[in-house]
């Protein structure tokens, strides 16, 4: 058996970029695409209008801050689990980021423009909770990093 092939996503209508197209997906519920393009390039204005800079380069930084270089997966030797640290592969990294982005934001109080706009920010400047997050699976992987030989 081959590789499986991955679908090709389109890249998003007004900035064309895929990742913020994926973004988009991560977002939506119950199919409502409109609904979830509205939400991000609401959160983009805000992000303008909050740093003056180009929003698409705040998200950009805030998907690669967020992103985890390490994680743990278990694995069962010999009657016994592991917690053993493997590193995530590119499109893992920029699937949890995204997830742990959206997941802060969901958290928040207020609308969720300015819940996201919020995270984005933060997670740009490497500081809220899409890195803590990311920063307690960096820790795991380390304090497990004596199993790295189960890793195969």
């Amino acid at each position: 058996m081959g590789q499986l092939k991955k679908k090709g996503i389109e890249p998003d209508l007004r900035y064309n970029n895929i990742i913020v197209s994926r973004f988009t997906n991560y977002l939506m519920k119950g199919g409502k695409k409109a609904t979830a393009r509205r939400v991000i390039y609401g959160t983009f204005e805000i992000i303008q209008q909050k740093t003056k800079k180009e929003p698409i380069e705040i998200f950009e930084q805030a998907i690669q801050n967020a992103s985890p270089v390490l994680e743990v997966r278990s694995k069962r030797i010999g009657g016994a689990k592991y917690q053993v640290p493997v590193e995530v592969s590119k499109d893992r990294r920029v699937a949890l980021a995204m997830r742990w982005i959206i997941g802060a934001a969901k958290k928040g109080k207020g609308s969720m423009k300015n819940r996201l706009a919020k995270e984005l920010i933060e997670a740009a400047e490497n500081t809220g909770e899409a890195i803590r997050k990311k920063d307690n699976v960096h820790k795991v992987a380390e304090a497990n990093k004596a199993f790295a030989h189960f890793a195969w």
